[in-house]
């Protein structure tokens, strides 16, 4: 089943590689979409494939790589599209 879902996490979150950590996990998951930083000092992305492996990716997300510090994670599923071929960092 294909599934979509769009997060917004806050915490340390910037400058702690959660970006390229994100897009190793979700292309190892074979997920598509993007990740980027916000000017506030959050990180957004949208995640689009499997729906267990989104879920893997969003208990990875509420975690982070090792020198993140995650304080919430904002989930919104959405209805899947289908307009990635890959899953990329956006500046």
């Amino acid at each position: 089943m294909t599934a979509r879902v769009h997060l917004v996490i806050t915490g340390h979150v910037q400058g702690v590689w959660f970006r390229a950590n994100t897009q190793k996990k979700a292309k190892a998951l074979d997920l598509k979409g993007w990740i980027k930083n916000l000017p506030d000092g959050r990180v957004e992305t949208i995640f689009e494939g499997e729906k267990e492996k989104i879920n893997q990716i969003i208990e990875w997300c509420k975690k982070g790589p090792s020198f993140a510090m995650v304080d919430d994670v904002k989930i919104h599923w959405e209805t899947p599209v289908g307009e990635f071929n890959t899953f990329t960092i956006t500046y």
